[in-house]
């Protein structure tokens, strides 16, 4: 039972999209990513997901419109939801979603992260 530093987490992680595992309570994994650019379109058919912007700016993009995510607030991604983030560069967030989510959800590519590292 310690505490997690964020800012000491995110110094770790080098590349964008890249998610990192940093607790896990209830069959949840809490991990941070940095992210930049546009991501691929994508759902998840079982899991929610929750993406909490802590710096930088974040669009989700969903078919019929884009929702502003800045930082200091969250959004959910219900499942089934077919969404795709784009993120400003310096984009940094805290994703809460089921362990085994994986990040491209439905759609398997260069940009999917099977073996989460820990930090």
């Amino acid at each position: 039972m310690d505490t997690v530093n964020l800012a000491e987490k995110l110094a770790l992680v080098n590349a964008p999209w890249q998610p990192h595992i940093v607790g896990a309570l209830n069959g949840q994994h809490v991990k941070l990513a940095k992210l930049e650019g546009t991501f691929v379109w994508h759902h998840h058919a079982q899991e929610d997901e929750l993406f909490l912007v802590l710096s930088g700016h974040l669009d989700m993009e969903f078919r019929d419109r884009t929702v502003p995510v800045a930082a200091g607030e969250f959004i959910i991604v219900p499942r089934g939801v077919e969404h795709r983030p784009v993120a400003a560069p310096g984009t940094e967030v805290l994703l809460f979603e089921p362990i085994g989510t994986l990040n491209t959800g439905n759609v398997e590519n260069e940009r999917t992260v099977r073996n989460l590292e820990t930090l």
